[in-house]
């Protein structure tokens, strides 16, 4: 079963796109900081993480840089309010190996899409 990641430190956002996920068969797992995303994605190995940028703490984009020391490969997709112009963050997620953007408020079409693709499961 394909295992899912989902971080972000609204736990609205994250109950809503992993009880859609779930729904699809997909095993989700949340995390609400960067730290438990980064202890997570070490015990539990998920194939593909939705990552938030605009976090309390560590934020997303300190987290891309450190899940991608542990694993080169881990696939990463970005989640943000922001427009992808703004402070040049989408480059420089691009830049650390992201593969995604999404953006808030998530379209569940649109997500769907990203992560089945994401999780060869099309």
């Amino acid at each position: 079963m394909a295992r899912l990641l989902i971080v972000d430190d609204e736990q609205d956002v994250r109950e809503f796109a992993a009880n859609f996920f779930r729904k699809r068969k997909i095993e989700v797992d949340t995390a609400s900081s960067g730290e438990e995303a980064l202890e997570k994605f070490t015990s539990q190995k998920p194939e593909l993480i939705l990552l938030d940028i605009k976090m309390d703490g560590m934020d997303g984009v300190q987290t891309l840089k450190l899940l991608k020391e542990k694993d080169k490969d881990v696939k990463v997709v970005m989640v943000t309010g922001r427009k992808p112009e703004e402070n040049n963050t989408c480059q420089m997620c691009k830049d650390l190996g992201a593969l995604d953007y999404v953006h808030k408020p998530l379209e569940l079409h649109e997500l769907e899409k990203i992560v089945l693709a994401n999780l060869n499961l099309k």
